[in-house]
């Protein structure tokens, strides 16, 4: 696995690059125009000084001059710059007219290298010229561009230098920036270590980076949803705690009150039936009528713990079973239930999530609701077939959803939908009634 770099490695490697590639570019520019400008120059030079001969000395002739006089007259052409200007007598000797007129020491001479560059390949001109003894003369014009090459060199040498300037500010600029970002993400990478641990009180300041800033917001508003869920999560482990303990205590307390109490009387009775005047036709009948009852109290205390039911004939046998026995103790309420054939298939880990959510909506509506009316409606969604759909609905007198959406029943259910991965959802205006509606994913 490729070891990952650091925002600041990676930056300033992307820079560097990108400074190199503007150097490499900018210099092959640089010498390129170098050289055409070095080329430019050595040209225009040579046809001046053509220009000059044939316009000063040809167009003119004067028959009186003799060779002297032409060394003089050309020696005029001096200040003509990057020339090498020479006479060649008929003997083939060469005489040294001009030389180049910025003439460059030897320390101030470009290197080797850009002079190759820079160079090229440059015309010698020669041009016939007769004197006064009817000698012809030949005047030879050479390129010498070093002393423009040496410019060039000069004013190339300050472009790299401000270049190189302005990539060392660049640089600086880049890592003033960078140790101001890294202390911003190391701010926040240290409070989201915090906040792994538990410290979600933990808040971040404000940036003066809008991004940082932004970021700083999103992350202080994450902590306090998970501070207040953890209060909520804590608050609903304290109630179902609470509940259980209660639960139990009930138990207890039927179990001491019924099943105590019945079998101590079913043991007198046994005793007594033991004794020879004993009335034994009313002791059964009375100790039948206690088993009787204890079967009832425990069936109910069965039920309360866990519906057989459920497991023996299924979700919606249950359910049937359920909204007849609401109905009975609420004569005033009317319970309608539509349940697929087709529920009674799922998994039993959801099947009891189900029987609770819809069994604690009865409460909840037979407590607080005021309906009249109820309709509880499972089915598999047509376009989704992984998909279960539950509503239940009430026509009762409706409510508030911010001031109950924190209640230890609607989060008890809210909870038990969120074990099975399935989302749920409440709907109520004062007036109006209520609609709980939950989907859950089956496989």
């Amino acid at each position: 696995m490729m070891k990952s770099m650091s925002l600041r490695f990676q930056i300033t490697y992307r820079v560097l690059l990108f400074a190199v590639g503007i150097m490499v570019l900018g210099g092959a520019v640089a010498i390129w125009q170098a050289r055409n400008a070095v080329d430019d120059e050595v040209e225009s030079s040579i046809n001046l000084a053509l220009q000059l001969v044939k316009l000063g000395f040809s167009a003119a002739p004067n028959p009186e001059l003799d060779q002297t006089d032409w060394i003089y007259r050309l020696n005029a052409l001096k200040q003509t710059r990057h020339l090498n200007i020479q006479l060649k007598d008929p003997s083939g000797r060469l005489i040294d007219i001009a030389g180049s007129s910025g003439a460059t020491g030897q320390d101030d001479l470009p290197p080797r290298w850009f002079s190759n560059l820079v160079s090229g390949d440059y015309p010698k001109v020669e041009h016939q010229i007769k004197t006064i003894d009817d000698k012809t003369l030949t005047l030879i014009i050479q390129a010498n561009p070093m002393d423009e090459i040496t410019e060039v060199w000069q004013e190339t040498s300050a472009f790299f230098m401000t270049i190189c300037m302005l990539v060392l500010l660049i640089f600086l600029a880049v890592h003033v920036v960078f140790n101001k970002t890294l202390q911003a993400i190391d701010t926040i990478v240290d409070t989201l270590k915090l906040i792994e641990t538990g410290e979600y009180r933990k808040k971040l300041p404000d940036f003066s980076t809008q991004e940082y800033d932004s970021i700083a917001g999103a992350i202080n508003h994450m902590t306090d949803v998970l501070e207040k869920t953890r209060q909520l999560n804590r608050a609903l482990t304290q109630h179902s705690l609470q509940i259980q303990e209660e639960e139990r205590q009930r138990l207890s307390q039927e179990l001491h009150d019924e099943l105590g109490q019945s079998l101590t009387a079913i043991k007198v009775m046994a005793a007594t039936a033991a004794h020879r005047n004993a009335d034994t036709p009313k002791i059964t009948q009375s100790i039948t009528e206690i088993c009787d009852h204890l079967i009832t109290v425990v069936r109910s205390m069965m039920q309360q713990l866990h519906p057989l039911i459920l497991r023996e004939l299924g979700l919606k046998a249950t359910l049937e079973d359920l909204v007849e026995h609401w109905m009975e103790r609420n004569p005033a309420l009317s319970v309608q239930l539509q349940c697929d054939d087709a529920i009674d298939a799922l998994d039993s880990a959801i099947t009891i999530q189900l029987f609770r959510v819809i069994q604690e909506c009865l409460t909840n509506i037979n407590r607080h609701a005021d309906a009249s009316r109820v309709n509880i409606t499972l089915a598999i969604d047509p376009e989704r077939p992984n998909l279960l759909m539950a509503r239940i609905v009430d026509d009762g007198q409706g409510c508030n959803i911010d001031q109950v959406a924190t209640g230890f029943g609607l989060l008890g259910m809210k909870e038990r939908i969120k074990s099975l991965d399935g989302e749920f959802s409440l709907h109520s205006r004062p007036g109006e009634g209520m609609t709980v509606e939950a989907s859950i994913p089956i496989a």
